[in-house]
């Protein structure tokens, strides 16, 4: 369902993830002194120089990324944007007026862990469902559409130099070690979500059974098989190539279709993700499988 062009399910995610991402800044790197990167790292800079509202420098700092979003993203990424970056703002306020204290300080390590995780759970979905936060997130895109740098990667490098003014202005060495920690994990938390938590697998096989080998396949599986016509450098001998894709837990089964076959397959398999079509998104009526 949508409303104005803008899916309702995509924007109560981008809600959910701005509401996770805020409840790690407020009680994990506010709580802790801890810093973090981009436009959220400028914003606790001047939390803790001079007091000012994280929530309201949010906004103020993100009106020329809104000018950038306008020009370079599309009309629903950039909404999904104000959206998110409204959100966070919101969700500040939210839980700086209604946090709770975790008494954490003397476990600095579990401290930047979950502040990583938190903060990356919340960016991954936001990004995962079309929106950014501003700022950074919006140049990660940009980049990401471009350049074809992983999201995670670019605001990690514009994070680091974030930190390290973080460190010179206001954080000690320590805080500003565990704030790359935190970072670090929040970036690979990004990656993960975006690149999708369901892996499933493909399968490169080579054989000289290969009409058996996809019959069985089919058969056995009810996967399909896709015949690709390769040539061995080696021995100059055409071959048919099949590919195939099946979930993360057929792998063995795909394995003991074919050794069965012939034992004597070369098979490579290699890790697949966000898988779209048939039998994983498209039911075999080429409909939508609902979630």
């Amino acid at each position: 369902m949508s409303i104005f062009g803008l899916k309702i399910k995509n924007t109560l995610f981008i809600l959910l993830g701005s509401a996770i991402f805020s409840f790690g800044i407020v009680h994990f790197n506010m709580q802790n002194e801890l810093g973090e990167g981009g436009f959220t790292g400028i914003t606790l800079l001047f939390y803790f120089l001079w007091g000012w509202d994280p929530a309201i420098m949010n906004i103020v700092l993100n009106v020329p990324a809104f000018i950038v979003g306008w020009k370079f993203l599309s009309r629903n990424t950039f909404i999904y944007t104000v959206i998110g970056t409204f959100a966070v703002s919101l969700f500040l306020s939210i839980f700086q007026a209604n946090q709770f204290y975790l008494h954490l300080q003397s476990d600095m390590t579990l401290v930047a862990l979950f502040a990583g995780v938190s903060i990356g759970i919340g960016l991954g979905i936001i990004f995962r469902y079309g929106g950014t936060t501003g700022g950074v997130d919006i140049i990660a895109r940009i980049v990401n559409k471009y350049a074809g740098w992983s999201m995670g990667k670019t605001m990690f490098l514009f994070d680091a130099v974030v930190i390290t003014t973080s460190i010179i202005a206001y954080l000690e060495l320590v805080e500003g070690m565990y704030t790359l920690v935190a970072v670090y994990v929040a970036a690979r938390v990004i990656d993960f979500i975006q690149e999708g938590a369901y892996a499933a697998r493909g399968a490169m096989i080579i054989s000289n059974h290969s009409h058996e080998v996809s019959e069985e396949i089919m058969k056995q599986m009810d996967r399909g098989v896709t015949v690709l016509q390769g040539k061995g450098r080696y021995t100059g001998e055409n071959k048919e190539v099949l590919y195939c894709v099946v979930g993360r837990n057929e792998i063995v089964r795909l394995q003991n279709i074919i050794d069965s076959a012939d034992p004597h397959a070369f098979v490579a398999v290699t890790s697949v993700h966000d898988v779209l079509g048939e039998g994983f998104t498209l039911d075999e009526n080429k409909k939508p499988i609902e979630d």
